[in-house]
C-alpha cells in the first residue's frame, strides 16, 4: 500500500518519528570511507556479543541487531565487525538532537539515534509535516553526513511504523533506497496497520508474540478481530487493553520532551563465568563507582539499589534494597550492593553482574536534608542507628563531598585520573564508561577491550 504525501498537511498529523539509518555502522563508515561499500557489523566482538548496529550491506546476508556476534560472523564471514565507541556516537547524537531542536522545542530523545517530534506549532515556520520531514533529512544530511528516516503520522505508533517504512532496503545487489519520509493520514491507519506482524506493537514482546501464536494470532488484523474480554483473558487485563487500542490505531501518548529519568544503571556481562565472589565484589565496586558518577552528572541521588545477577545458563534474579536516607555516594552504593550479593550463591558461575540505582531526587534537595541531621546530639538515633557528633549522616556528607572532589578531578583531568582503589587493574583504574561492553565483552585481542 502506497502512502500519500499529501495527508502530512492533514489536521492533527503532527507526530514525527526521526530515525537514523543505521546509526552506529554509519558512524564509523564516516569516520573511515575506507569501510564505505562493506559488510560493517558493530557490536559485542567477544563470543558472547551481540550486533547492535551493521550496514545494509550486512543485512542483506541476514544479519540484525540484538543477534549473536557468532550468527553474525557465520552468516558474514567477510564483515569488518568493530567494538563501537559509545561515546563518539553520543557526540553525533548531540548534533542530532541540535538540528530537532531547530524545528520543535518538543522533542522526546527515545535513544541516541531515533526520537519523537511534535511539530502542531511548527507549520507557520516550516510549512507541513512532509515538508518539516524533508527538511529535516536535508539538514541532518548536510550537517552530520548522514541519513535518516521520517515517519508521520496522528500518534507515536504510526510514526515509528512510518519511519520504519520509510528506510531504505537491503538487498544482495547493495541498498536500494526508501522513501525517505513516510505519512500514514487518519484513513489509512488501519490499512497500514493490519498487515504487520503483532511484535510491531509496543507491549509484544517474544513471550506475548508466542503466546498469542499458540491461538493462531500472528498479525493485528487477527488481534483486533478478538473482543477486548477474549484478549484480555488470553495476556491479562492491563496488557490485553493497551494491545486492543493499539491495534485500533488508538495511540493517545503525547511526546514529552525533557522525560524525567527514572533509573540509572550499569551492567557487565563477562567472557566467561565468574565464580570467584571476592572478584564480584570488585566489579560491583566498578559498576557503582560510574553510576554514582552518571548520578552527579544529572543532579540526583536515589534510595533504591537494584543488584542483577544472570547465571551461565542464562537464569537471571534481582535483588533491591531502599534506604531511607539519599544515597550520596558511590561508596555508599557500592556497600548496598555488595550487601546483596553476599546473600547470593554465585559457584554455579555468573554471567552478567548489573548495578541500578532507582527512587531518584534532585541532589540539591536531599543534601539539604541530609545537612540538618548534623545537628542530632550524641544519644539520639538516626535511622534506628545510634547517632554522634560526628555520625553516619555527617559521614554520608562527608563521602558525598569526596564523590563531589573525584568529579571535579576527572572533569579536569579524564576519568582514569582517580578512583577506588579496588578497579585498579594492570592498565590502571578500569573506569565502567557509558555504553562499555555495552553489547558484550570484547574478544581478547581487541584493542578496545577490557583487562
Amino acid at each position: 500500500m502506497k502512502h500519500s504525501e499529501a495527508a502530512g498537511g492533514s489536521v492533527g498529523l503532527d507526530v514525527l518519528h526521526v530515525d537514523m539509518d543505521c546509526f552506529f555502522a554509519a558512524v564509523e563508515i564516516l569516520d573511515d570511507p575506507g569501510l564505505t561499500g562493506q559488510a560493517v557489523i558493530v557490536g559485542g566482538t567477544g563470543r558472547r556479543g551481540v550486533v547492535a548496529a551493521c550496514s545494509y550491506e550486512a543485512r542483506a546476508t541476514g544479519v540484525r541487531s540484538a543477534m549473536p556476534m557468532t550468527e553474525a560472523r557465520r552468516r558474514c564471514p567477510a564483515a569488518v565487525i568493530l567494538a563501537g565507541r559509545h561515546d563518539r556516537y553520543g557526540e553525533v547524537s548531540v548534533q542530532l538532537h541540535s538540528v530537532l531542536h531547530e524545528f520543535t522545542p518538543l522533542v522526546e530523545p527515545i535513544a541516541l539515534d531515533e526520537a519523537f517530534l511534535d511539530v502542531s506549532g511548527s507549520h507557520g515556520l516550516f510549512g507541513t509535516s512532509v515538508e518539516i520531514g524533508h527538511a529535516i533529512r536535508k539538514r541532518v544530511r548536510d550537517e552530520l553526513r548522514l541519513d535518516c528516516s521520517v515517519g508521520i503520522g496522528r500518534s507515536k505508533l504510526i510514526a515509528k511504523l512510518a519511519s520504519r517504512a520509510a528506510k531504505p532496503q537491503a538487498t544482495a545487489g547493495g541498498p536500494q533506497p526508501g522513501r525517505g519520509v513516510v505519512a500514514v493520514g487518519a484513513s489509512e491507519e488501519i490499512g497500514f496497520l493490519h498487515p504487520r506482524p503483532v511484535s510491531d506493537l509496543w507491549g509484544v514482546g517474544p513471550r506475548t508474540a508466542e503466546r498469542l501464536g499458540r491461538y493462531g494470532i500472528h498479525t493485528i488484523a487477527e488481534l483486533a478481530a478478538l473482543n477486548e474480554a477474549t484478549l484480555c483473558g488470553l495476556v491479562g487485563r492491563s496488557v490485553g487493553a493497551h494491545l486492543y487500542g493499539l491495534a485500533s490505531g488508538r495511540d493517545e501518548r503525547p511526546v514529552i520532551p525533557d522525560r524525567a529519568v527514572k533509573s540509572i544503571g550499569h551492567e557487565e556481562t563477562f567472557a566467561t563465568d565468574r565464580h570467584d565472589a571476592a572478584a564480584l565484589q570488585r566489579e560491583l565496586v566498578r559498576l557503582s563507582d560510574s553510576v554514582g558518577s552518571r548520578l552527579r552528572t544529572a543532579g540526583v541521588v536515589g534510595r533504591t539499589v537494584t543488584l542483577k545477577v544472570r547465571f551461565g545458563d542464562f537464569t537471571t534474579i534481582t535483588r533491591s534494597r531502599s534506604s531511607p536516607g539519599p544515597l550520596l555516594s558511590a561508596s555508599e552504593i557500592a556497600r548496598v550492593s555488595g550487601s546483596l550479593l553476599d546473600a547470593v550463591d554465585v559457584s554455579p558461575g555468573v554471567r552478567l553482574i548489573g548495578v541500578t540505582v532507582s527512587s531518584l531526587e534532585p541532589r540539591a534537595s536531599a543534601a539539604g536534608r541530609q545537612l540538618e541531621l548534623l545537628s542530632i546530639g550524641a544519644g539520639a538515633t538516626t535511622h534506628g542507628r545510634p547517632a554522634t557528633d560526628a555520625g553516619p549522616e555527617a559521614g554520608a556528607v562527608a563521602k558525598g563531598e569526596v564523590d563531589s572532589a573525584v568529579g571535579a578531578i576527572r572533569r579536569r583531568y579524564g576519568a582514569g585520573a582517580v578512583g577506588p582503589a579496588a578497579i585498579v587493574g594492570p592498565k590502571g583504574l578500569r573506569v565502567k564508561r557509558a555504553g562499555d561492553a555495552q553489547w558484550g565483552p570484547a574478544a581478547p585481542d581487541d584493542p578496545h577491550g577490557h583487562d
